[in-house]
């Protein structure tokens, strides 16, 4: 598997006896990443039967509640479960106070480090990089300080071609990865045989966009260029086009243009007004413009692979 998303959450603020702020739980080559965290978070993690501890890296677009009032409880319970290894969380300037006011009023104790990144830029920059992944800020228009964010796996190794390598004897086990590196072979007589015939092409690389609260803002559509999975917010239906663009919100037409004009391969819409009884008003807008457009669920799982 290369990327698993679960739909912890996807309403907009008022949390009801079927649906729940905005929260998600990414996994990419065994990396968990907890995106966004409003209240009862982690009640859908243990519906999800996720594990806690296995979740090293937090993203929190913004500050408003319905994005982040669940993370005090997240983070109480780590401790409670014997948490040591550190947390990272990526957010916004004042996350850090945020937390720790919580913490300290309350009484609380951890026993695990928290490291903060406050994010303040206007431009995208990535925040996370390793070996398997990298995640940079897709600066948006909400009525505070908002960032979603880009999920990329970067290239993996290429696969060996047994059949090939097998003409050549002076090949060995320990050339292998260098082989899977992409690197050319040199035999002793100093003939180059090209790796595009020693190996295969490795399996694909995924992406995916996290678009929380956000007016239409068609300048991001570079940053999320052809991603294969994008999460765009979709408050109301185009008809609120003026309400929408006076609370920092989009339309689901905004969000099917978003789509469309970076060649997404899959659009997830989310964040809906409690005013609709049945999302499929705003899935109906979007497949308009983009047809490959999707209404999230309770703890679906989407899979790309």
């Amino acid at each position: 598997m290369a990327l698993e998303l679960t739909i912890l959450g996807f309403n907009s603020a008022l949390p009801t006896a079927n649906s729940h702020p905005s929260a998600q739980l990414l996994n990419i080559e065994e990396r968990y990443f907890l995106i966004d965290c409003g209240e009862g978070t982690q009640v859908q993690l243990r519906r999800a039967k996720a594990k806690f501890n296995k979740i090293n890296t937090i993203f929190i677009s913004h500050l408003h509640g319905d994005h982040v009032f669940g993370l005090i409880g997240f983070l109480s319970s780590l401790q409670l479960l014997g948490r040591k290894t550190p947390v990272t969380i990526h957010g916004p300037k004042g996350i850090k106070e945020f937390i720790e006011v919580q913490l300290r009023l309350s009484g609380a104790y951890h026993g695990y480090p928290i490291i903060f990144n406050e994010l303040e830029g206007n431009q995208s920059q990535i925040i996370f990089e390793d070996d398997k992944v990298r995640v940079s800020t897709i600066p948006l228009d909400h009525r505070i300080y908002t960032n979603g964010y880009l999920f990329v796996e970067k290239e993996k190794l290429r696969r060996l071609n047994t059949d090939a390598i097998n003409e050549f004897p002076e090949i060995e086990i320990c050339d292998y990865h260098n082989l899977k590196k992409g690197k050319d072979f040199v035999l002793s007589s100093g003939k180059v045989i090209p790796n595009e015939y020693l190996t295969f092409d490795g399996a694909r690389s995924f992406s995916y966009a996290y678009c929380s609260d956000t007016r239409y803002k068609p300048d991001i559509i570079p940053i999320i260029k052809n991603v294969d999975l994008l999460y765009h917010e979709s408050t109301f239906l185009h008809e609120l086009k003026e309400l929408a663009d006076f609370t920092g919100h989009s339309t689901s037409l905004e969000a099917a243009q978003i789509a469309k004009e970076a060649n997404a391969k899959q659009l997830i819409l989310g964040h809906f007004s409690n005013r609709y009884s049945d999302y499929r008003v705003l899935l109906d807008e979007a497949k308009t413009v983009f047809e490959h457009t999707i209404l999230p669920q309770n703890l679906m799982k989407i899979k790309l692979k």
